[in-house]
């Protein structure tokens, strides 16, 4: 039961929460780290650990995509960034990492504007195939309907659709808009797409055929769509209301399995462990591989909103650097923040409370106790 807040006489609001607001409860039961499992499987591919990176040129090249996969995760290539626009962009990464914060957002603007150039969509994604790893690329919306025939014939594995917020009914005037349940019905490569953050258009992609949804509405700590746009919703509320939708959709399609991938405010192992156990399959990480030395972003981090022509919504942020991604994602760990042996982390959660694998830590107690992490 959800309990509403009166705002004012006009207007009610329903209370929600961020990982921030809660934590997880150690059970009667208790294992060794060594008999527990992370990894998941989505459509095909066997994973072996619950890990997405985010597309953002701050976060993935082709080099760290292979990285990323090589180390067990899924690495996905902007396909709509840096990459694909220039055959070097060495030299637009160091005007991003060289502007001043005041001049950082119209750099961002200036290296981002020459077009994509499908040739090259084609070869970053041979280059990422070649190298034996699963093959993941990003499009917005609008980019899925101008190239979308290219990164199929490139062979992707996983399309990924993501944009700040997608929904299964865009409704326009003046363009035909991509209609994701017959784009999905017709293509033979699984499709990730989001971000969503209500339940209602959670199971309304669901419905498309999408193999999985990201919960989130992009950027992480480098968006300010709540201060532009006013848009905001906490993760652990909106993970849990989507995998309500998901847990209603096996119902109703008869046990068709959406996977629920956490793509927002995962910032330290704790956030990853949370967002699972709120009902995550998985979670996708920026801000926290952009740490690594290995990223391209150099200790910066910004993401597709931060780019926008006319209406930025992000920022160039400093998260600066922590370790290598193989530290990041598997240790070993010098820090107590959170920020290196993610996966560690996230077995030695199971093994406290009891749990054997990631879907089963998703029925782990959960408490409010909110605290600041700062």
């Amino acid at each position: 039961m959800s309990a509403e807040i009166e705002i004012g006489r006009a207007k009610r609001a329903r209370r929600a929460y961020s990982f921030d607001d809660i934590a997880l409860v150690p059970a009667r039961r208790t294992r060794d780290t060594r008999d527990v499992r992370v990894s998941w499987q989505v459509d095909a591919y066997h994973v072996d650990l619950p890990v997405m990176a985010a597309p953002m040129d701050a976060v993935m090249s082709p080099q760290t995509a292979i990285l990323v996969g090589r180390l067990g995760g899924i690495g996905v290539l902007d396909l709509e960034g840096l990459w694909t626009r220039y055959e070097d962009p060495s030299e637009a990464l160091e005007r991003i990492r060289a502007a001043s914060p005041q001049e950082a957002t119209r750099v961002l603007q200036e290296v981002y504007a020459p077009p994509v150039r499908p040739e090259l969509i084609t070869d970053r994604l041979e280059q990422i195939r070649r190298a034996g790893v699963v093959v993941a690329g990003r499009l917005s919306p609008g980019g899925t309907v101008r190239h979308w025939r290219t990164v199929v014939e490139a062979g992707v594995d996983l399309f990924v659709i993501r944009g700040s917020v997608v929904s299964a009914e865009h409704v326009s005037g003046s363009t035909e808009p991509l209609n994701l349940k017959r784009f999905i019905y017709e293509l033979d490569v699984p499709v990730v797409v989001g971000g969503v953050t209500t339940y209602t258009a959670a199971l309304h992609l669901m419905r498309t055929g999408a193999a999985a949804v990201l919960v989130g509405q992009g950027g992480g700590a480098s968006s300010s769509i709540r201060q532009v746009l006013g848009l905001h919703m906490p993760m652990a509320t909106a993970v849990s209301d989507v995998a309500a939708a998901r847990r209603d959709y096996l119902d109703e399609s008869g046990g068709r399995y959406v996977h629920v991938v956490a793509d927002g405010s995962v910032g330290s192992s704790g956030d990853v462990v949370k967002a699972i156990a709120c009902g995550a399959d998985a979670v996708m990480l920026g801000a926290a591989l952009a740490r690594a030395e290995e990223a391209p972003g150099g200790g910066y981090y910004w993401g597709p909103e931060a780019r926008h022509e006319r209406l930025p919504r992000g920022y160039r942020s400093v998260v600066g650097t922590v370790g290598t991604m193989a530290e990041i994602l598997n240790g070993p760990s010098d820090q107590a923040d959170g920020t290196l042996n993610i996966m560690g982390a996230l077995r030695r959660t199971l093994a406290t409370t009891g749990y054997s694998d990631v879907k089963e830590l998703q029925r782990v107690e959960v408490v409010l106790a909110p605290y600041d992490p700062d």
